[in-house]
C-alpha cells in the first residue's frame, strides 16, 4: 500500500530508565490520578513529564539570571 501520507516504521528507541521509589502526599495522588482519568496516560508518565517542565523552567530562570 503506497500512497500520500504513509510512513516508514522505525524501531522505537526506548530511554535507559531508573526505578525510584519516592513518597507523595495523597492529595497530590489524587488530584494526578484526576488528572490523568479515562486519559493514554501513566502516573509514571505524567510525573516524568512534569519533572521534565519543571527542569525547563529552573534552566529558563537561571539564564535570566545570567
Amino acid at each position: 500500500m503506497q500512497g500520500e501520507g504513509l510512513k516508514r516504521f522505525k524501531i522505537p528507541i526506548v530511554p535507559p530508565t531508573t526505578n525510584k521509589c519516592i513518597r507523595f502526599p495523597n492529595d497530590v495522588i489524587e488530584r494526578v490520578e484526576d488528572s490523568i482519568k479515562e486519559k493514554d496516560c501513566t502516573f509514571s508518565a505524567f510525573v516524568v513529564e512534569a519533572v521534565r517542565v519543571a527542569l525547563c523552567n529552573l534552566e529558563e530562570e537561571k539564564d535570566m539570571k545570567d
